[in-house]
């Protein structure tokens, strides 16, 4: 189920025509630990030298770091990060203010976070004692002169009640806070060596990195925006990364399970690193037998990498799920998620090896029970083996054991939710379900006519269903609007089918259960009123 908010009336508006976009297919969220930068808040990069200037670059502790360069080393585009820390301080900055001290608080944690404050009192009355100019800058390290971010707050004052107290002012910074309690009189002038007219007060050295993470920092608060939860304030993202807790320690199945939980909740899927003791194809498929996590939101490509650790100067052993995601995104530029390419094994970038070999036996083995295979350049032989998710081997649906079909579905399903947000605009009724109607089957006919689903009779690719079936009286009441559709991904007449729900407060779409024995639109259509309907939730 996806949970979205209201739509913006003034772009609704301003379209004279509303139109279904096609949505991006290979943004990539990460979530872990980083060298520096924000912290439990999504900030999209589309490079691995933005990721460098906001979290630091590559830093040995940080197994994310590493997963973020091969994603954009293979391919990889539009990445989302979300730090998250365990126990890590921010650096402090003190100045002297009379017989006092006023103490500020970086926002962001870390022993890289490099700060520095200047006070001056330019523009104040002489009869003004309580005032003063305060200026807060990142530098690029310590005692450094190359200025990353930079913060002006004029005429603040001490006061609670002045109206420009600068504890409220510094709650909108993005770099520091004010520490209670203020000193009784405004800082003291910032004067340079030799007592010249500037001069800075850099941050003491007491900012910590913090351990290394657990489960319960990757998972977070629902209700505090942390963890994997902090991606709620983040864009539409289609893969998710977590990288191992530390280069010794895999993530746990507590935080795999709330991840796939999301990245179902969410359209995404969740790209899961092979455990670190499958050092052979056979104990891969033995630990898979008794490994307690499926899931059709997830993927899983065998075996971790080698590839050369520019900070350790020799070859390392990496988690796949950062060049994984890149390569995946590669292939959405060079073709449509419905291609033959994208049923196929990946291959790695020349420098980058599987970390043990797969005999085309074991690729065949891992592939049944929902594993698929890292390949090496020239190395890939006449078999194809069609990609997996971590359904295969499970009970999930059939479609959605086979990666290529699972994306697919996604994809189609939260474009047609995200192009259908108008309909809360107009009026409620059949004038507006027709058009609805009309908007989606024009939009799935097109995929249609490029090959997307799995026949060529009309009557079997897809259909919609938007009118008093599904709009009953107490539906329109409430002042939603539902959508039904479905389309076939692998078979004719078998659909993968969704449910939109537009209401003022969000909008959802959901999977619903079709007779997988259907073999005609009009079969399909009469099991969706005979018995969908009467599951409906109206509420």
């Amino acid at each position: 189920m996806v949970e979205r908010g209201a739509p913006s009336l003034e772009l609704a508006r301003s379209q004279t025509e509303p139109i279904i976009a096609r949505l991006p297919s290979g943004v990539t969220a990460f979530i872990g630990r980083t060298l520096k930068g924000p912290v439990q808040r999504p900030v999209t990069v589309a490079s691995f030298a933005e990721f460098q200037q906001v979290y630091g670059g590559l830093w040995q502790p940080s197994t994310l770091s590493y997963a973020v360069e091969q994603f954009f080393d293979h391919g990889g585009g539009r990445a989302i990060i979300v730090r998250a820390v365990n126990g890590a301080r921010p650096p402090t900055i003190t100045l002297p203010a009379g017989a006092g001290m006023l103490r500020l608080a970086g926002v962001n944690p870390g022993s890289r976070e490099y700060l520095r404050a200047s006070v001056d009192y330019d523009g104040i009355p002489e009869g003004d004692p309580d005032r003063f100019n305060l200026v807060i800058q990142r530098v690029r390290s310590a005692a450094s002169e190359l200025v990353e971010d930079q913060e002006i707050f004029r005429r603040a004052s001490l006061r609670p009640d002045s109206g420009r107290c600068l504890a409220d002012l510094l709650l909108q910074s993005r770099l520091v806070r004010a520490v209670e309690p203020l000193p009784a009189q405004r800082p003291d002038r910032s004067t340079g060596p030799g007592g010249s007219a500037i001069g800075y007060a850099f941050s003491n050295a007491d900012g910590d990195d913090g351990g290394p993470l657990t489960d319960y920092d990757i998972i977070g608060s629902a209700a505090a925006g942390t963890g994997v939860f902090a991606l709620s304030a983040a864009e539409s993202f289609n893969f998710l990364c977590i990288p191992p807790l530390t280069r010794e320690h895999d993530l746990g199945l507590s935080a795999l399970l709330v991840a796939a939980r999301y990245c179902r909740e969410h359209h995404a899927l969740l790209i899961v690193d092979p455990p670190a003791s499958w050092t052979t194809a056979r104990a891969a498929l033995d630990g898979m037998r008794s490994w307690p996590f499926r899931s059709d939101n997830a993927v899983m490509y065998y075996p971790r990498i080698q590839a050369l650790d520019r900070l350790r100067g020799r070859l390392e052993t990496f988690a796949s799920c950062g060049a994984v995601a890149g390569m995946l995104a590669r292939a959405d530029e060079a073709c449509p998620l419905w291609s033959a390419v994208q049923r196929e094994e990946l291959t790695l970038r020349p420098g980058m090896q599987p970390a043990v070999p797969v005999s085309d036996a074991d690729r065949l083995r891992l592939s049944q029970a929902g594993i698929n295979t890292l390949l090496v350049p020239r190395a890939g032989g006449g078999m194809r083996v069609d990609a997996r998710t971590l359904a295969a081997g499970g009970s999930g649906l059939t479609d959605w054991k086979y990666l290529s079909a699972r994306r697919l579905g996604l994809w189609v399903a939260a474009s047609v939710e995200r192009g259908t947000r108008w309909v809360l605009l107009e009026q409620n009724g059949p004038a507006l379900w027709g058009r609805a109607r009309s908007l989606v089957e024009t939009f799935l006919e097109v995929l249609a006519e490029q090959g997307a689903f799995a026949s060529t009779d009309t009557g079997d690719r897809y259909f919609v269903i938007c009118d008093e079936r599904v709009n009953r009286p107490d539906t329109v009441a409430d002042g939603r609007v539902n959508l039904l559709f479905g389309f076939a991904t692998s078979r004719p007449g078998e659909f993968d089918a969704w449910l939109v729900t537009h209401h003022p407060a969000a909008s959802r779409v959901r999977p619903v259960s079709v007779n997988r024995l259907a073999t005609s639109r009009q079969r399909v259509e009469w099991e969706i009123e005979t018995t969908i309907l009467k599951k409906m939730d109206y509420r």
